[in-house]
């Protein structure tokens, strides 16, 4: 975290001690990889509420990423207030016309079609909770001075994937949503300029009825994605 102080380097004992044996590592690995292939990004959530406490332990996951210069470059606005909900979907669904009445490509059109979207988001409103995510491209102290943070996109992907993650651990679906564009979202939910807002992500229980489409099943072999030099 950046300060106006003259902070040094200053190393202290590894607090964290992780020791695990070759067999232990494994089953570790196996056990995340089991848990993980059950994640699915739905489209139909339940409207049941879920506490606010478990959205806040699952940023807090999130705030434990790593960073450039560990400045933190993120926000994460949560949001349950149906009114602001709906007027994120209103925005949302105005830029998603403009994208499939001519904004996108035939190319990208075509891609979509299996995933089966359109420009209608009722999970939006459906679902008890929605986080958006900012990149804070450059800090501000109080009086209005400015530094300057790094490796932004990093930082923030890797803490997005750290929530969606946790997330799914606590037992809850998502959807990752990247309406485009997005300025509205800054000025809807009072995010100064210096942050740029990088995804809706609907957070909620699975409705009774929810699909996925085919095509989600299908991923890249293990061959196809990791190149290893031993």
């Amino acid at each position: 975290m950046f300060s106006k102080d003259n902070l040094s380097f200053e190393p202290i004992p590894l607090p964290d001690r992780i020791a695990k044996d070759d067999i232990a590592m494994q089953a570790a690995a196996d056990a995340f990889h089991s848990a993980m292939k059950t994640r699915h990004s739905v489209r139909d959530f339940a409207t049941d509420p879920v506490p606010r406490e478990v959205i806040e332990r699952c940023i807090a996951t999130a705030g434990l990423a790593p960073s450039g210069a560990n400045h933190q470059p993120w926000q994460f606005v949560a949001i349950s207030n149906p009114d602001i909900k709906s007027q994120i979907r209103d925005a949302a669904e105005e830029e998603e016309r403009k994208f499939y009445n001519g904004a996108a490509s035939d190319e990208w059109i075509k891609a979509l079609e299996p995933i089966g979207t359109n420009d209608q988001k009722p999970h939006l409103t459906d679902a008890p909770w929605l986080i958006v995510i900012f990149a804070q491209r450059y800090g501000e102290f109080d009086d209005g001075t400015r530094y300057k943070n790094y490796y932004v996109a990093e930082s923030v992907g890797i803490a997005t994937g750290m929530l969606i993650s946790a997330l799914h651990h606590a037992g809850l679906s998502m959807l990752t949503h990247t309406p485009n564009p997005m300025k509205f979202l800054n000025d809807l939910l009072d995010r100064p300029a210096s942050e740029k807002p990088i995804m809706i992500l609907t957070v909620g229980k699975a409705a009774e009825t929810a699909t996925i489409p085919a095509v989600a099943k299908i991923k890249k072999p293990l061959k196809d994605i990791c190149t290893v030099f031993a």
